[in-house]
């Protein structure tokens, strides 16, 4: 994979966190970097999981680990989505 440095602008009492001191750091930290970006939806898991070098289930499994879901929908949207589902399989039932 091809990498590049960025010149960021951080706290100095961070630096001593941001540091490199293991390759499992790096991706947690490069990972988290990353999430804004899926969660505003200019990337997704995929390609943010591509952009690391992992799988999208190692990528949803480092969330995981951090508490981040993988899937962000309230109660009210999964039960809105059940009830769409049983309208359109009933409209197919009755239709075939």
């Amino acid at each position: 994979m091809e990498m590049t440095t960025v010149k960021m602008n951080i706290p100095v009492a961070m630096a001593q966190f941001i540091e490199s001191t293991d390759a499992k750091t790096e991706l947690l930290q490069r990972a988290l970097l990353l999430h804004p970006f899926i969660r505003n939806l200019t990337i997704s898991h995929g390609r943010a999981a591509e952009i690391l070098g992992i799988t999208k289930w190692q990528l949803i499994e480092i969330y995981k680990e951090e508490g981040i879901p993988y899937f962000t929908m309230d109660w009210s949207d999964v039960e809105e989505d059940v009830a769409t589902y049983e309208r359109l399989r009933e409209k197919e039932r009755l239709h075939a």
